[in-house]
């Protein structure tokens, strides 16, 4: 196993200009990632009444999003190894682009299936080439921050699209409010094409990658980085972690709206009040994660505060007010936790291989928001409620343990390496 000190971090003599524009451009570009994850679902009251369909086709759609997502994520990284990240980077968020613009002229359920499918080949390709870039071209002192900016616009991205898409259909239609979104995504990818030479990277050259060997310092194939079991490990966490996410951001709210009569308008904050409240967490966690070695206790003094407060919201007896105020808080304690995560990645991972361990990796993330509104749903469906935040402490203790499996895993390889 490569020891993270081996990896080819760049100078800290850089000048922070210089960090500061990767680090904004490509927080841009994870942005209008996240934003496009959301399209649809906020509009979801209009799309049932214009296609006559029922929320379990609308969610479908998204379960198609996502499951794409996930097979392209997995491929995308070999592509960001041999090509580089910046061409693939532009290709998604062009695609995004268009499948936002398919989605405004879209005239039937097809339609919206196949659009659905087309974002999430352009949502696949991001997280390999967004950390190529922050792991390849930001000074080590800087990364826990590049990491924490990343996960902010990520969670800015959230909370943008129903801010902005639900006043735009309410004020105009639906198919105004999804064409602005593709026109969004343009805008930031000409940007993004104006300063391309910041985002310039050579692909990871063959003969550096044969002479690597990845994990064992011997001449293996791209594929030898599936060998290492951290990566694996990484993956597990990853999986859980977009479980915990997904039932935040699909049922949480109106569960915890059922447990404690909490007012509808109170309830529609709840997801805002946590995003923002979760970016808030990051920027903080963006220095805790300046010491690498603290990763693994960051992430589990963070989950295991809103593990705390998701089963309060399942048990505990409170005024309804009090119930954004929790989220808040359960929010802003994932949000600690998210640099560091970011971290227990970069340490496992060769520096030859970074596009492919993330695009592995990360495919966790799609898959967990695949399969968790299959399991939680149907447990709101039974009108579980209580069942649905202990579900969600649950998944949230379960990401403590596999943070120290993580490190647990990657010191084993070390010592026998």
């Amino acid at each position: 196993m490569t020891s993270s000190s081996t990896f080819n971090f760049p100078s800290a003599t850089v000048p922070f200009k210089q960090d500061a524009g990767v680090i904004g451009l490509v927080g841009m570009a994870h942005l209008i990632s996240h934003f496009s994850q959301l399209l649809l679902a906020p509009l979801f009251p209009w799309l049932k009444v214009e296609f006559n369909a029922s929320y379990a086709e609308l969610g479908f759609l998204m379960t198609l999003f996502f499951v794409v997502s996930c097979g392209v994520q997995a491929a995308s990284g070999f592509v960001v190894d041999r090509f580089g990240p910046r061409p693939v980077l532009f290709a998604g968020l062009a695609l995004l682009g268009l499948a936002a613009f398919g989605f405004s002229i879209s005239t039937s359920y097809a339609m919206l299936a196949g659009f659905s499918m087309l974002a999430g080949v352009g949502n696949g390709v991001f997280h390999p080439v967004d950390y190529t870039l922050l792991n390849r071209k930001v000074s080590a002192p800087r990364l826990g921050h590049a990491y924490s900016f990343h996960g902010i616009t990520g969670s800015l991205g959230w909370a943008l699209a129903p801010a902005m898409l639900v006043p735009l259909t309410l004020a105009f239609s639906w198919r105004v409010a999804l064409a602005s979104a593709g026109t969004l995504a343009f805008v930031v990818l000409a940007v993004l094409l104006l300063n391309r030479d910041k985002l310039s990277l050579p692909a990871t050259p063959a003969a550096a990658e044969k002479a690597g060997g990845l994990a064992t310092g011997k001449a293996g194939s791209s594929l030898d980085f599936l060998r290492i079991p951290a990566v694996w490990m990484c993956f597990a966490f990853f999986f859980f972690y977009a479980m915990a996410l997904s039932v935040v951001q699909a049922f949480a709210p109106e569960a915890a709206r059922q447990l404690h009569d909490v007012p509808v308008a109170l309830v529609a904050m709840c997801l805002t009040i946590y995003m923002v409240c979760s970016a808030g967490g990051m920027v903080l966690g963006g220095f805790l994660a300046s010491d690498p070695t603290r990763c693994e206790r960051v992430v589990g003094a963070g989950m295991g505060v809103a593990a705390v407060i998701a089963l309060y919201l399942g048990f505990g007896t409170f005024a309804a007010a009090l119930v954004p105020v929790l989220f808040g808080a359960m929010g802003f304690s994932a949000g600690i936790a998210g640099p560091s995560r970011d971290l227990l990645v970069k340490r496992s991972t060769p520096d030859n291989a970074t596009g492919r361990v993330y695009g592995v990796v990360y495919s966790g993330l799609d898959i967990g928001q695949a399969i968790s509104p299959l399991i939680f749903g149907a447990l709101m469906d039974q009108r579980k409620f209580s069942t649905v935040l202990l579900g969600l402490a649950v998944v949230q203790a379960v990401l403590i343990a596999s943070a120290f499996n993580v490190r647990r895993v990657r010191r084993t390889a070390l010592v026998s390496a």
